[in-house]
Order: structure tokens, then sequence, then C-alpha cells
């Protein structure tokens, strides 16, 4: 039995039909990555024995993905600018707007930040449960693209359990480091 599935088109399937309604890969991408962001972020931004400021640490959290993700969407435009002819286009401004996913993946880390702002638990607290979201959210997220990429459960579920491992270092290093 093959792990990958068939990518033939089912007969009659409307052209692109099936695509429209899955993410695109580097959607995919930019979400693993903003997860990955977050989680170095807030674990590097709890500091031990300092006082406890969790609304400067969601601000920089923020900001640092929306910088990223600029940061990432003109790397894509430099480079289509140096394939293709130097003049500036609305197809360049996309490829920067489409990194949205990266900072769209930090927003649920944002929110446990301001929680902990609003009092409803510690600083310590919402960076744990972050960090925890996050490995969870890497999984789930690593399962997904390589399912949407052709792959069979067990695989897709080791390529999750590799993702997920990414998050677990980043707590593991947390945890020494503090």
């Amino acid at each position: 039995m093959p792990d990958r599935a068939d990518h033939a088109r089912r007969g009659g399937a409307a052209p692109g039909s099936a695509v429209r309604r899955l993410p695109a890969e580097e959607s995919l991408f930019s979400c693993i990555y903003g997860l990955v962001l977050a989680s170095a972020l807030v674990a590097a931004l709890d500091a031990t024995g300092d006082q406890a400021d969790p609304g400067p640490d969601a601000l920089w959290v923020v900001l640092t993905a929306l910088a990223a993700s600029a940061a990432h969407g003109y790397a894509h435009v430099i480079a289509q600018r140096a394939s293709a002819d130097g003049a500036a286009t609305v197809s360049r401004l996309r490829l920067v707007l489409a990194e949205w996913p990266l900072v769209a993946a930090v927003l649920p880390t944002v929110g446990i930040l301001l929680g902990a702002v609003a009092g409803w638990w510690s600083e310590a607290t919402a960076v744990d449960t972050a960090l925890v979201f996050n490995t969870a959210a890497l999984f789930g997220w690593g399962t997904w693209a390589a399912r949407i990429a052709g792959y069979g459960w067990p695989s897709s579920c080791r390529a999750g359990s590799l993702d997920m491992l990414i998050g677990l270092v980043i707590i593991i290093a947390d945890t020494l480091i503090d």
C-alpha cells in the first residue's frame, strides 16, 4: 500500500476546483514558521528574576512577526526582480502581502500574553501555555501540510511529530536557560 496519495485529478472534477479550497504551500510554511517564531520569542522574552511585563512582550512578538513577514515577502520581490524585469508591479506587492499567515500564526501567542496583561494568569503561566499551544499547533499544521501534499496518515503524523519536535526543543531550551 503506497503511502503517497495519487495526485491525478478525479474524473469530472473541474480544473483547480480542489486546489482553491486547499491552502497554498506558502501559507502552510508561513504558519509553521510563525509558530516557531512565536515560541522562540515568547521563551526568550520570558525573563526570570525580572519584573513580569507581558504587554511589551506581546508587542514585541507582533512587531517581530510583522518584520519577519515583510522581510520574507521582500526577499521574494528581490528574487523576482533579479529573474525578471526591474519594474515594480502589483504582483510584487502581493508577494509581500501574501506573508500574512506568518503574522496570523503568532496571534494566539499574543492573545495568551494579553490574558496575562488582563490579570487572568501570570506571565509564567502565559508563556508555558503559549509554548504548549504552539507545540500542539506545530503538530497539527505539520500533519495537515503533509496530508495536503498527498501523504497518508502514518507519514503525515510523522511529519507533524517532527514539526512538534521543534516546539519541544524550544520548551527544553527555555527550561534549561531559565
